[in-house]
């Protein structure tokens, strides 16, 4: 008999657990680090005002998504794909107390002075949890498509909320360091496996680690079918030696939403032709697909937890009641099936490339085994036709004068500070020569804050539609701009064959973030850079809190 109560004491004392796990009073970062597999559910905000007191669906769905203990957190977006709608912190705070609340922060509408203003905000209201995204590009506005920020990129973000967490340090009224109140922000990042080229998917790993070394302390992959890939995030992070929580993304498709994903009007989510194709051929059924769907969303859930992701991240969800159904099949299936479904559900264009080699027998990555393609060239890198002549002078130029303590730097430095404190003829002439051969050769927009060395000597503000100074974002199509798909290669694709080939990719990503000071727009960046002033001498002003 005690031994009866002992295992009956130890099933309540683990269904207590489990309760506590998924209710709203453990907070995400406990939830996420504990021993259960835990879910999320998605809310989008909708455009147009809502009158106070009257119903409105989003409010519902996130009313019954707060009822639900099998939810342990609420994701709501920041007007995706660009187009403008209720803030997300004006729902969160509808929601805050009742569940775990995960804000969407994007950089694509506000500057770094709003983006602080903004999480002052959350903290002061106990709103903890932010996904730091760059953000889509707008597509739309009011009279015509808004201009975007992009002041900082997601990676500068992570690295103010991080600061922020350590106590902000800031100029004091009597010219003294003030340093605030430390937040408690829980950050967040996003990651693209779903990528067709190695130009494209290598750098989205890299800055990746970028974003884990700027405080991020879990990930969320942006959306696709092929389990294979989102087994490759962790294997790349196991490979490195980076122990973060990564939740897995799954989409309840439909036949409309899977024919925009297929066609990229969503930057970031991925659907292949195989995938439609299966998708048309199941909504022409008498139930529109719904089972299927339903089914493709529950094996994703199984397959996450059973390759050990620390969630499921569950949307498309326009019901409440549709959580529970695609939940409680995930979980009717045995213990072993997820390997099966691993198998079944790799859905990816053709000519797609991999990172680590394939087991035949599981379908998905090797653990520590690259591809074998890849490693060849790893060893001995091709010289791509974005190795140009131009850039192997840059490099060279660079090396000799830009440098600090090698070549002509010194002696530049002394020149270029005299006509600090003396402008004259020569400095002018010197401004006038810099603007017009960087115009010529890279592009120049004559920002004074230069990021090419930092971007393999390509113009992140001529080039880059977002600007992206450390990585790239997760909206290429096939190595093009998901602003200007069609018309121009991504930068960091053309930025990754260069790096790549002198073998300085790990240089440039483990570098610390690069922030462009703006206060510098329209002057030499020359001048700058040998006199201390441009991002390259570190933090100005602010100081750099812990972690």
């Amino acid at each position: 008999m005690s031994e009866f109560f002992r295992g009956l004491t130890g099933i309540l004392l683990e269904r207590c657990a489990f309760m506590a796990e998924t209710s709203g009073s453990t907070s995400l970062r406990e939830a996420l680090t504990g021993r259960r597999f835990v879910y999320g559910a998605e809310l989008v905000t909708t455009r147009g005002m809502i009158a106070p007191g009257s119903p409105d669906k989003v409010v519902e769905l996130g009313d019954a998504f707060c009822a639900n203990p099998r939810i342990t957190w609420v994701s709501i977006t920041d007007s995706p794909s660009g187009i403008p709608m209720l803030p997300a912190d004006w729902l969160g705070r509808i929601l805050c107390g009742r569940k775990e609340v995960l804000l969407h922060l994007t950089c694509k509408d506000r500057n770094r002075g709003a983006l602080e203003s903004a999480a002052w905000g959350y903290a002061s209201e106990g709103l903890r949890n932010i996904l730091a995204l760059s953000g889509d590009y707008p597509k739309t506005g009011y009279r015509g498509v808004a201009r975007p920020v992009f002041d900082v990129d997601s990676v500068g973000l992570i690295g103010m909320l991080r600061d922020m967490n350590g106590g902000l340090k800031v100029p004091g009224k009597k010219g003294e360091t003030a340093v605030l109140s430390p937040t408690d922000f829980f950050v967040g990042c996003a990651v693209s496996p779903f990528k067709l080229m190695e130009q494209e998917l290598v750098p989205q790993y890299l800055k990746l680690l970028r974003k884990v070394t700027a405080g991020a302390r879990f990930v969320i992959p942006q959306l696709g079918y092929d389990m294979r890939k989102f087994h490759e995030i962790r294997l790349f992070l196991s490979l490195r030696g980076v122990d973060v929580p990564v939740i897995g993304n799954v989409y309840l498709l439909n036949r409309t939403v899977a024919g925009m994903f297929h066609r990229g009007l969503f930057p970031g989510c991925v659907v292949s032709k195989g995938l439609l194709e299966v998708v048309e051929k199941y909504a022409a059924g008498a139930d529109k697909g719904n089972a299927f769907f339903r089914e493709l969303a529950a094996k994703q859930l199984a397959v996450f937890k059973g390759l050990g992701f620390a969630g499921g991240y569950l949307a498309g969800l326009a019901k409440g009641e549709t959580f529970d159904e695609v939940v409680n099949l995930a979980e009717s299936y045995g213990e072993n099936d997820w390997k099966a479904f691993a198998k079944e559900i790799q859905f990816s264009p053709e000519g797609e490339f991999y990172l680590f080699d394939r087991d035949p027998e599981t379908g998905l990555g090797v653990p520590g085994r690259l591809a074998p393609g890849y490693a060849k060239l790893l060893e001995r890198p091709r010289r791509g036709r974005h190795v140009t002549l131009g850039y192997r002078a840059s490099r060279v130029v660079h090396s000799a004068v830009f440098t600090p303590g090698r070549g002509l730097f010194g002696f530049m430095r002394r020149i270029f500070a005299s006509w600090d404190r003396k402008p004259g003829l020569f400095a002018g002439l010197a401004y006038a020569v810099e603007k017009l051969g960087k115009f010529v050769l890279y592009g120049c927009r004559d920002c004074g804050d230069c990021s090419l060395p930092d971007c393999a000597y390509l113009c992140p503000m001529s080039a880059c539609s977002k600007n992206q100074r450390n990585g790239p974002c997760g909206g290429s199509h096939e190595g093009l701009c998901e602003v200007e798909t069609g018309e121009k290669t991504c930068i960091w694709v053309r930025a990754y064959e260069r790096l790549k080939y002198y073998r300085e990719l790990e240089q440039v990503f483990s570098g610390p973030a690069v922030y462009f000071d703006a206060g510098l727009d329209g002057t030499s960046s020359w001048a700058n850079n040998f006199l201390g002033r441009d991002h390259n001498a570190g933090p100005k002003n602010e100081g750099t809190g812990g972690p």
